[in-house]
């Protein structure tokens, strides 16, 4: 039965010819170029702007807009925050969470 499922899948993703496509070249380099992060420590936020400009919104857990950050590129800074769970959204290219231990 194992040997059938993995054939069947095997046999799925080479008809697939979206799945073997080659990923744009342009696209892939800017979206390194325009690499933003957000992580969280002790006590704080780290944010980080690699290669281009960026804006990061911090939102509570219920949905409030707590604060807003601004950074040039190739910036970085770090904010206190309380003890809690965010969620940050850059300049909406991502979201994600984030704890503050």
């Amino acid at each position: 039965m194992k040997r059938l499922v993995l054939i069947l899948l095997c046999t799925l993703a080479l008809n697939s010819g979206e799945a073997w496509a080659m990923p744009d070249v342009a696209t892939t380099v800017q979206r390194v170029e325009s690499a933003a992060t957000a992580t969280g420590g002790v006590g704080h936020i780290t944010f980080t702007a690699a290669g281009s400009d960026a804006v990061f919104h911090i939102y509570s857990i219920t949905g409030q807009l707590l604060k807003t950050v601004r950074l040039n590129a190739d910036a970085h800074t770090t904010i206190e925050m309380p003890k809690g769970f965010y969620v940050v959204k850059c300049s909406s290219q991502w979201s994600r969470k984030v704890i503050v231990r």
